[in-house]
């Protein structure tokens, strides 16, 4: 009996160890409400503390589906450096504040330095990743409406395993190997990247797990095969086009490059009205497509949703993903409903 059990961990080992080759990050739908997310070089991009959280519930209906929780803040290290305001920067009814009397305005902000802190924790069955990040950017101008930021993260990241859920499809499991509890593995994790951005565009480059590292789960009953943390390559693009003084198409597209998968990459289009709401949509690469809204409630909450259908086999098992999040503009003292430099 044992013997079947230590043979059923090594192969629960080397499902890990191609889990571990494959997507590490979790994906977020509503990534382009947190850009933060995929690139620390947004850190303090405007003049208050933009705080996220979000929770997401991957493909409900599927046991030991992916769950994944995050909390961010940022903000300008010092905001008196570059207040850039303006009568159009303040919301009144009659009048779209983010119209085209304010974007002919849009001077870009002064040089000024940004930092931010993320929590996230990420679980899918009996694996589970808890991470910490700070991060500190620098933002330079260009030109009068450029500037280009700079940004890195680093902290930490702590694997665990709940040895007591592996499942080796029976009824009985051995003792020692039900009672081994949790088994963890921490690791220091550094991201870093470029952030373009104007009145009208934004381009972003950015990796995450930058330096490659050996993980391994082990303890005196229960031992895993190494896999290998591999970097995350992320670049970023959008546009944004008016329709009319009320309307903006916002179209915008991230490509993910982690070796040794192929290139995979979203495709995403936003409607927003005035600075009050938005909708969207968003088509995954071999994965699914998703809808989503977003309310800014006033100048200091803003609500987003965001619903997928998986195009996968996994549509045969699972209800759609769900995925929430919530905004406080901290401080935002000027009466900003919505961002200047993250639309």
């Amino acid at each position: 009996m044992k013997m079947f059990f230590k043979k059923g961990v090594i192969v629960f080992g080397v499902l890990f160890a191609n889990v571990l080759m494959a997507q590490q990050r979790p994906y977020y739908t509503q990534y382009i409400m947190n850009n933060y997310l995929i690139n620390p070089a947004v850190a303090g991009i405007e003049n208050y503390w933009d705080m996220k959280l979000s929770h997401r519930i991957q493909w409900v209906g599927l046991q030991d589906a992916p769950l994944t929780t995050y909390i961010t803040l940022h903000g300008p290290l010092h905001k008196a450096a570059y207040n850039n305001e303006t009568a159009t920067s303040f919301h009144a009814y009659g009048e779209n504040p983010r119209g085209n009397n304010y974007w002919n305005q849009y001077i870009a902000p002064e040089p000024h330095q940004g930092i931010g802190f993320t929590m996230l924790n990420d679980k899918t069955g009996p694996l589970n990743r808890f991470a910490v990040y700070g991060t500190y950017a620098y933002h330079i101008g260009l030109s009068p409406t450029t500037n280009l930021s700079g940004g890195i993260s680093a902290g930490f990241t702590n694997l665990s395993l709940d040895a007591s859920k592996l499942n080796f499809g029976t009824t009985t499991v051995d003792p020692a190997v039900a009672g081994s509890g949790l088994i963890n593995a921490l690791k220091p994790d550094i991201s870093a990247g470029l952030w373009l951005y104007s009145k009208n565009y934004f381009l972003g480059i950015s990796a995450q797990q930058i330096v490659p590292q050996q993980v391994a789960f082990s303890d005196n009953t229960v031992y895993l095969e190494k896999g290998k943390l591999v970097p995350h390559l992320f670049f970023s693009a959008g546009y944004r086009m008016p329709v009319s003084d009320d309307i903006s198409f916002l179209p915008s597209a991230l490509i993910r490059y982690i070796s040794p998968l192929p290139i995979g990459f979203d495709l995403n289009a936003k409607l927003q009205y005035q600075d009050l709401l938005w909708l969207g949509a968003s088509f995954r690469y071999q994965d699914g497509f998703a809808a989503m809204a977003g309310f800014n409630i006033n100048n200091s909450i803003n609500v987003g949703y965001s619903y997928d259908i998986q195009t996968s086999q996994l549509n045969t098992v699972s209800k759609g993903t769900h995925e929430i999040l919530i905004g406080f503009l901290l401080g935002n003292k000027y009466g900003d409903w919505c961002p200047r430099n993250m639309w």
